[in-house]
């Protein structure tokens, strides 16, 4: 899943079924990005397995990197170098705009700074 424009966003959303929520969680992202004029790539850890896996290009160009999963990360080593903002999936779909604000805001945060919102 991607937009273009703007600042460069990646992003992997996962939730306890790995149904629903996972992709719900992908589109309101999407869809947020859209509006802030900036191009993101989603990556969907789901019942399916992983989708639109992120490359390490993708990891590399992502100013800032969203981990929206209520579960343990396939791969989380990858971001251990990115600034990162770390949410559960209930918490991005009830305040979307407080994890946008989060990203804003670590856009000019430096690198390795990880920030995890309740």
């Amino acid at each position: 899943m991607t937009a273009n424009a703007g600042h460069r966003i990646a992003a992997v959303t996962a939730c306890v079924s790995g149904v629903a929520h996972t992709y719900m969680a992908a589109e309101r992202l999407e869809k947020l990005c859209s509006q802030e004029k900036w191009s993101v790539r989603i990556e969907t850890q789901g019942a399916l397995g992983i989708e639109c896996e992120l490359t390490d290009e993708d990891i590399r160009q992502a100013e800032v990197v969203l981990l929206i999963t209520d579960i343990e990360l396939s791969g989380m080593e990858r971001f251990e170098q990115c600034r990162y903002v770390k949410c559960g999936i209930n918490a991005f779909l009830r305040e979307p705009q407080k994890v946008m604000s989060a990203a804003r805001k670590m856009l000019s945060a430096p690198q390795h700074t990880h920030l995890i919102l309740d």
